[in-house]
């Protein structure tokens, strides 16, 4: 953990892609307070990672300002949460099972009249 010296002003530190433990351990030993509104247990919260900081990384701010991070991310971004990444790749050729099965006969049989 590195001290900054005790300037009245301090450079934000990159925040982005660390766990809620680290990044709290980095905003400290960077001078600055972290505020998570979307985690209001932000104490408690320990390997969720953060995917957004305001304001950016290197910008200088008075020393014990708050440094705004999201866990998640929110409806306009992405829909929040991991969700799924891959290519989605077509589904299985049609009639699989189907080959399977006997041809069915003619649904409707026609009684001949006794």
């Amino acid at each position: 953990m590195r001290l900054t010296p005790k300037t009245p002003e301090v450079r934000v530190p990159r925040l982005v892609g660390l766990m809620a433990v680290d990044a709290r351990a980095r905003a400290e030993a960077g001078g600055v307070l972290l505020a998570a509104p979307d985690r209001p247990d932000f104490h408690l919260t320990v390997v969720d990672y953060v995917v957004r900081q305001y304001p950016l990384p290197g910008v200088e701010v008075p020393r014990g300002a708050v440094v705004t991070v999201w866990f998640d991310l929110g409806d306009g971004e992405g829909g929040g949460g991991a969700g799924v990444r891959e290519p989605r790749r077509p589904g299985p050729p049609a009639g699989g099972l189907y080959r399977e099965l006997d041809e069915p006969g003619e649904p409707f049989e026609a009684l001949r009249p006794a």
